[in-house]
Formats: C-alpha cells, sequence, structure tokens
C-alpha cells in the first residue's frame, strides 16, 4: 500500500460539535482512524478550524477547546493515533505498523491573539503547523477575502514567521492574499506549505495560486497540497480535473517534487466525486497511473514531497 499523507483535513470539528469520534468507523464525513488505515493515510495534518462567530474574540478559546478535544482522541486512540512533535516522533510513526501519526494545526493566525507569547504556548501544546490566515485579516497579514486591498505581511507577521522557524513550525500559506504570500517568501529561512489549494491556470478561483506562486513556492523547496474541494477544482468537479490541476503544477515545474495533497476532507461537503471519503484515494492513484505517472512519481504526490517539508521544518 502507498504511504499517503494529507495536509489538511477539518474533521475535528465534526468531534467538537459531538457528532462523531475519530476512533469509530462512521458513515458520516470524510476521515475516521479506521478509514485513515484502510486508506494507507500514514500522516495526517489536522486542522483546528476556529469558525467565524470566534472571531475576533474568542478564537484562542475555541482553538483550547478543539486542542483539548483532540488530545481526548489521541488518548482513547493511543495504540493507533501518534502525535507528531518532533523528526524523532516523525520517523518513529513512519516505521510503525498500524498507526496513523497526527499533526496538529491551527487554521487562521486569530488564535494568537497578537501575541507572540500564545505561540509559544501553542507550541508547547503540541500545534507544529499554522495557517497564517484565514479568508479575513487579522494581525497576521490579509487573507484572500481581503485580497482586493494589497494587503501583505504585517510587522508582527513578520516575527510570526521568525519565530515558527525559529520553533520548528510549519507555515501554511494557504488563504493568504497574494501579498503576504509574496512577503513571506521574503521572510522565511525554512521551506512552506500550501495546505490545500489548486492551480489558477486550471480553474481561476481567488483561492487558487498562479504559476508565478507555484514556481516560487518550487524554488522555496515548498509544496503545494492540491485539494479536493469542488468548488477550487472545476465548475463540474471530477478525479480527472483533481488531476489536472497536479499535472499543470508538474508540468510547469518539470518535477513531480512540489506537489501533494490536501483533501480538505471534513472541510467541505459533498466532497469531489470519486474522491468522497479518504477510502476513494485509490481512484485519484488510478487517475494519476492513467495519466502516465510513474509508481515513484506517484508515491511522491501522495505523501513522500509533504514528508520532506516537514522533515526540514520539525525539529
Amino acid at each position: 500500500m502507498m504511504l499517503v499523507v494529507d495536509a489538511h483535513c477539518d474533521t475535528m470539528l465534526d468531534v467538537i460539535r459531538g457528532k462523531r469520534r475519530l476512533g469509530t468507523r462512521s458513515s458520516q464525513g470524510h476521515v475516521d482512524l479506521p478509514r485513515l488505515l484502510e486508506a494507507g493515510v500514514k500522516v495526517q495534518i489536522f486542522a483546528l478550524f476556529i469558525e467565524t462567530v470566534y472571531k475576533p474574540n474568542g478564537a484562542l478559546r475555541r482553538a483550547l477547546q478543539q486542542i483539548a478535544a483532540f488530545y481526548e482522541e489521541v488518548e482513547s486512540n493511543r495504540d493507533r493515533l501518534k502525535v507528531i512533535t518532533s523528526r524523532q516522533d516523525l520517523q518513529q510513526v513512519l516505521t510503525s505498523a498500524g498507526t496513523v501519526g497526527a499533526i496538529l494545526s491551527i487554521e487562521g493566525g486569530e488564535a494568537l491573539e497578537g501575541d507572540l507569547g500564545v505561540l509559544e504556548c501553542l507550541f508547547r501544546l503540541g500545534v507544529r503547523c499554522l495557517g497564517l490566515t484565514w479568508n479575513q485579516r487579522n494581525a497576521i497579514a490579509d487573507g484572500v477575502g481581503e485580497r482586493l486591498s494589497k494587503g501583505g505581511l504585517t510587522s508582527f507577521g513578520r516575527k510570526v514567521v521568525n519565530n515558527m522557524n525559529r520553533l520548528g513550525m510549519v507555515i501554511d500559506l494557504a488563504h493568504i492574499a497574494e501579498q503576504g504570500f509574496w512577503d513571506v517568501l521574503e521572510v522565511t529561512t525554512k521551506p512552506l506549505l500550501v495546505s490545500h489549494a489548486n492551480c489558477q491556470s486550471v480553474y481561476n478561483h481567488y483561492r487558487n495560486l498562479n504559476d508565478a506562486q507555484i514556481k516560487a513556492l518550487a524554488q522555496n523547496q515548498g509544496v503545494l497540497g492540491v485539494t479536493f474541494a469542488p468548488e477550487f477544482v472545476a465548475q463540474e468537479a471530477s478525479v480527472a480535473k483533481v488531476v489536472e490541476h497536479i499535472d499543470h503544477a508538474c508540468q510547469l515545474l518539470g518535477n513531480v517534487l512540489h506537489v501533494g495533497i490536501g483533501s480538505d476532507f471534513d472541510g467541505t461537503d459533498p466532497m469531489t466525486p470519486g474522491l468522497e471519503d479518504v477510502t476513494r484515494l485509490s481512484n485519484l492513484i488510478a487517475g494519476l497511473d492513467k495519466r502516465g505517472y510513474k509508481t515513484e512519481e506517484i508515491a511522491k504526490i501522495l505523501g513522500k514531497n509533504i514528508l520532506r517539508v516537514l522533515e526540514a521544518n520539525l525539529i
């Protein structure tokens, strides 16, 4: 079975809302531990999405509530779910059978509430990835919802990037406005992740990256996690269209080294037909094979490329 690393799912929202538990196979949603194991997912980045009602006041509280819920799930599934906070943890997960490695991410810098000390605290709680923005403006930068302002990284945002590099946290640029994207590239000393976005040249949505951004991300040794969320794939989304996004980025760059997957499972519903939940990843593999990708190239796209970014950032 091919090793899979998924850069983004929102499953903890269902957990904290009491809809289901990670350890129990469900007919609802897209991800749970039994289905992750069945699909060969070895590392899953669990994003903690902070709903708009908690912004700006209450963002940190909501993040902490979800962190507490996450660790309850870890404790309940300690034989199958391992938290990754270091390179050593990552290597142990990769060599352990029957386990999924979980990386904790926060989707939106509002959780910091403008305080670098909060970043340090979240790091100590096991958070190893931070999406600097969601769609709105925050103290770090403008999200894509404010893209017309041309606003980029703030002075505080630059400090956040520097401190994330120092701590060993992955910087996620999904949802950031384009000016902020370029600003972060100037500041960071580590490879970046765009956890869930697609290619504007294939489907012109403002959440997708243009060709110049994709090339710059590759020069940074970063990775674009191609997403299955239909609104970023095509007007009529399909597995073939997801493959088209992957193929465009690989052809643009002349290699497969800077493309991964960031499903956005449990972040939208319905999902792209053929990729209705994590167990359907075999359809994506088949689509890449049909497009002419070799087994080793598919292995890089499905997991090894994002592993490289994780190894370069974690300490």
